[in-house]
C-alpha cells in the first residue's frame, strides 16, 4: 500500500516528467495540439493592438483619447520635397516642370483625392507639393492605416518623376511617407533579427552538446514556446491591448528562457546518464534537481516580469503580458514535453555526434573552473571586495544618466529613408513637430464662437513670444460632434530641442490654462511629440521606485519560499542590484559618453531612452534569476548532501559552470543581435542585456556569489524560527 502512495509524495516536477516518460506520445501530441491550437485560434481571432493615444501617459494621453474619439476627419496630406543644390536658388521654370510632371502622373491614381500648388521656402532652395490621399471613409486609426497603403503608389511615382530631374533632389516626405519607412526598417530589422537567432543558436547549442539532435531540441522548445505564447497573447490582447513590438519581445524573452530551461535538462540527464544511470532513473533526477529549479526560475522571472504591469503605461502592460505567457509556457514545456521527447529520443539524444565537439563534451571534468574556484575560494573576502568594487566602480556612471524620447529627426542617422523629412522641416519649419491642444467638453457642444475668440487671444501670445514657428496660418479644427476641437501649433526645431520644450512650458504654465479660465466647464490640455515625450518619461520615473520595489521584493519571496533561506534571498537581491547597475553604467559610458560605441558599432545618442533603463531592469532581474536559481540549487545539492560550505559551493559552481557558460552564450548572441537593429532604443537594450549577462555569468557567478557564500558559510541557510514553521516543507533542491 505504502509502495502505491510513494508517487503521490513526489515533488510535482517528478510527477510530471514520470507521467510524461510514461505517456510520452501522448504528451508530445498534447503540446503540439497546445501550440497548433493556440496559434491557430489566436490567428482567427486576430490580434487586438493599442492605438497610438493609448500608448501614451499623463495629460498628452487624455488629449490624444479625446482627440481620437471625436470623430475628426482624417489628415491624409502627403508632401514631395523639390530642392535645388546647396547654396542655389530653385529655378521657377525648373519647379513648374516638376510640379506638371508630379500633378499628371498623381491625378492619374486613383488612390489621390487632391493635387495642391507648390509653396516655396523662405531662402528660395525649397518647394513643398501638397497632395491628398482618398482613404475614402476610413476614419481614425483605420484611416492611418488605409494612407500607408495608398501612399506607395504615390511614392512610386514621385521616385519615377526624381529620375527625370538628376540635378535636383525630389523626395516623397509626408506623414504617411514617414511611418511606411519607419515601420519597414523595424519589420525588416526583426525579420533578420529572428532570423539569424534561430542558426546562431543552434551553432552555441551544438559546440555545447556535441551533437546535432542535442542542440536541437532546445530551439524545439524555445519555438514551440514562443508560438504557444504568441497564439495566447492574440487572445488576451481582447481584454489587454497589444503593442507592436509584442511578438519580437517574445521571440527575445521566449529564446532565452526557453533554450536556458531545456540547457538544463538534458545537460543533467547526460550528466546522469555518463555515470551509468539508466535513461529513466537519469530523466527522475533531472526532474527533480533541474525541474525544481526551471520551475523556481520561471516563478522568478514570472514576478518580475509582472512588475510591468506597475509602470504606468499600456506599452508595458502588453508586454508584461507577453513575457510573462512566454516564460509560463516554457516552464510547462520543459516539466512536460522535453522529458517525454528525451525518453522517446534515448541514446539517439547524443547523435550524431560532431566528432571533435563531442570529444570536447566528453573529456571528462573541466579544468579552467576549478582552477578559477581555487583562487577565488582562496581569499573569498579580498575576491568579493575586488569584485564589488570593480561593478560598482563600473556603475557610478549611472548616476549621471539622462534620459530622453528618440525623435524622428535622431533616428535619421540609422532610417536612412527620414533624411527627406528632416529635409523638410529644416526649409519648412511649419511641417515639423507641432504642439496640439486639446480643447473639449464631456458634458455639451462647444461654444464655437467663444472658442474661437479665446484661442485667438493664445495664438497672439504665442506669436508674440517667439517661440514658434509661422502661426499665420493655424486655424481651430472643431469635430463633426461639436464638443472637441483642435489646434496645432508649429514648433521650432525638433521635438527634442531646447526651442520645443520652451514653447511647450509656455503653452503649459501660462497660455493653456489662462485659455481654460476663459472657458469654464471645458478640458483643454497639450499634446504632440515634445508633450508625449516628456509626459511618457515623467511616467516612468514616477512609477519606477514602484517597479523595483515589486520586483525585488516578490522575487525575495519567491527565493526565499524555494531555498528556505533568507541569507541566500538576501544575496541574490544585492547581487542582482549590482548587476543591473553595471549595465546601466555600461549604457551611459557607450551611448552617452561614446566610449566603444565605434568598436560596437552603434551609435551615441547622448542620452539613454527613457523607457530602456526600467525594461531593463526588469528582463535583467527576471533572467539572472535563471542563473542564480540554478548555481544556487547545485551548492545546495551538494552542502545537503554533508559537504562542508566550501567545497559545496565550489562543486556546485564547478557542476553547473558548463550550462551557465552555454546558456550565457545563447543569451548574449541573441542579445547583441538585437543590438544591431537600427533604431537607437533597441541598439541601447540589445548591448544593455549583453552586457549584463556577460557580467552576470563571469563577475557575479564565478566570484561574487560562491565567494559571498562561503564567507556566510552555515548563515547561508539561516531561517527564522516562525518562518520556518510558516514555510512548507521543501523537497531537496536541485
Amino acid at each position: 500500500m505504502s509502495t502505491a502512495k510513494a508517487p503521490d509524495r513526489l515533488p510535482m516536477t517528478q510527477r510530471m516528467a514520470r507521467w510524461s516518460s510514461t505517456h510520452r506520445w501522448t504528451a508530445v501530441g498534447l503540446w503540439l495540439l497546445m501550440v497548433v491550437v493556440t496559434l491557430g485560434g489566436g490567428s482567427a481571432v486576430g490580434t487586438n493592438y493599442q492605438s497610438a493615444a493609448e500608448q501614451g501617459a499623463g495629460e498628452s494621453r487624455a488629449v490624444d483619447l479625446a482627440i481620437e474619439n471625436a470623430g475628426f476627419a482624417p489628415d491624409t496630406s502627403e508632401r514631395a520635397l523639390v530642392q535645388a543644390p546647396v547654396g542655389e536658388t530653385l529655378d521657377e521654370a525648373d519647379l513648374a516642370a516638376v510640379a506638371s510632371d508630379l500633378r499628371a502622373r498623381w491625378t492619374a491614381l486613383p488612390e489621390v483625392s487632391g493635387v495642391g500648388d507648390p509653396i516655396r521656402s523662405a531662402d528660395g532652395r525649397s518647394a513643398l507639393i501638397p497632395l491628398t490621399l482618398d482613404v475614402g471613409d476610413a476614419t481614425g486609426s483605420k484611416a492611418s492605416s488605409v494612407a500607408l497603403d495608398q501612399v506607395v503608389a504615390v511614392i512610386h511615382e514621385t521616385n519615377a518623376v526624381a529620375a527625370q530631374y538628376p540635378d535636383l533632389e525630389i523626395h516623397q516626405a509626408g506623414s504617411a511617407t514617414l511611418r511606411l519607412a519607419v515601420n519597414e526598417q523595424l519589420a525588416g530589422d526583426f525579420r533578420r533579427a529572428e532570423f539569424l537567432s534561430v542558426p546562431i543558436t543552434f551553432a552555441i547549442l551544438l559546440v555545447a552538446f556535441g551533437a546535432i539532435v542535442a542542440a536541437g531540441v532546445p530551439i524545439v522548445l524555445a519555438l514551440t514556446a514562443v508560438g504557444g505564447a504568441l497564439g495566447l497573447a492574440a487572445f488576451v490582447s481582447h481584454l489587454i491591448p497589444a503593442t507592436q513590438t509584442l511578438s519580437s519581445v517574445v521571440l527575445l524573452v521566449g529564446m532565452a528562457v526557453g533554450v536556458d530551461y531545456s540547457l538544463f535538462y538534458v545537460r543533467r540527464v547526460r550528466e546522469e546518464t555518463s555515470r551509468g544511470v539508466d535513461r529513466a532513473t537519469a530523466i527522475d533526477i533531472a526532474a527533480a534537481t533541474s525541474g525544481r529549479a526551471v520551475v523556481t526560475s520561471g516563478l522568478a522571472v514570472i514576478v518580475a516580469m509582472a512588475g510591468l504591469f506597475f509602470a504606468g503605461t499600456a506599452i508595458f502592460t502588453s508586454m508584461a503580458v507577453g513575457t510573462m505567457l512566454v516564460v509560463a509556457v516554457a516552464v510547462v514545456g520543459s516539466l512536460t514535453v522535453l522529458p517525454a521527447l528525451l525518453s522517446i529520443l534515448g541514446k539517439a539524444v547524443d547523435r550524431p555526434r560532431v566528432p571533435f565537439l563531442h570529444r570536447i563534451n566528453r573529456s571528462g571534468e573541466p579544468r579552467v573552473w576549478p582552477a578559477i574556484m581555487r583562487t577565488v575560494l582562496a581569499r573569498p573576502l579580498v575576491s568579493f571586495a575586488l569584485a564589488a568594487l570593480a561593478l560598482i566602480g563600473l556603475s557610478l556612471p549611472a548616476l549621471g544618466m539622462k534620459t530622453g524620447e528618440a525623435s524622428l529627426e535622431s533616428m535619421a542617422e540609422s532610417v536612412p529613408a527620414l533624411s527627406p523629412y528632416v529635409a523638410l522641416t529644416e526649409a519648412f519649419p511649419q511641417e515639423g513637430t507641432s504642439h496640439t491642444i486639446g480643447i473639449w467638453s464631456e458634458d455639451a457642444p462647444l461654444d464655437v464662437a467663444e472658442v474661437s475668440s479665446a484661442v485667438q487671444g493664445l495664438l497672439g501670445q504665442a506669436s508674440a513670444s517667439g517661440q514658434f514657428a509661422d502661426l499665420s496660418q493655424v486655424e481651430i479644427d472643431v469635430a463633426p460632434d461639436g464638443r472637441t476641437a483642435r489646434l496645432d501649433l508649429p514648433v521650432l526645431g525638433e521635438s527634442s530641442s531646447e526651442p520645443a520644450l520652451e514653447s511647450l512650458a509656455l503653452l503649459r504654465d501660462q497660455l493653456v490654462p489662462t485659455l481654460g479660465a476663459q472657458l469654464p466647464g471645458v478640458e483643454v490640455g497639450v499634446s504632440g511629440g515634445t508633450a508625449w515625450s516628456q509626459d511618457f518619461g515623467a511616467s516612468l520615473a514616477a512609477h519606477l521606485p514602484l517597479v523595483v520595489a515589486f520586483v525585488a521584493v516578490t522575487s525575495f519571496l519567491v527565493l526565499v519560499f524555494a531555498f528556505r533561506s533568507v541569507v541566500v534571498a538576501a544575496t541574490a537581491i544585492a547581487l542582482n542590484v549590482l548587476s543591473v547597475g553595471a549595465a546601466y553604467g555600461l549604457l551611459v559610458l557607450v551611448f552617452q559618453h561614446g566610449v566603444g560605441a565605434d568598436l560596437l558599432g552603434v551609435s551615441t545618442s547622448g542620452f539613454i531612452v527613457d523607457w530602456v533603463p526600467l525594461f531593463l531592469f526588469v528582463i535583467l532581474f527576471g533572467l539572472s534569476m535563471d542563473y542564480h536559481v540554478f548555481v544556487v540549487s547545485r551548492i545546495r545539492e551538494f552542502h545537503e548532501q554533508g559537504l562542508p560550505t566550501d567545497v559545496a559551493v565550489a562543486r556546485g559552481v564547478t557542476a553547473s559552470a558548463g550550462v551557465v557558460t552555454s546558456a550565457a552564450v545563447v543569451m548574449v548572441a541573441v542579445f547583441a543581435i538585437f543590438g544591431s537593429l537600427s533604431l537607437i532604443e533597441f541598439m541601447q537594450l540589445g548591448v544593455g542585456l549583453a552586457a549584463a549577462v556577460i557580467i552576470d555569468a563571469t563577475i557575479v557567478r564565478a566570484v561574487l556569489l560562491p565567494a559571498a557564500m562561503v564567507v556566510l558559510g552555515r548563515r547561508n541557510w539561516w531561517l527564522p524560527g516562525w518562518l520556518d514553521r510558516v514555510l512548507p516543507a521543501a523537497h531537496a533542491a536541485g
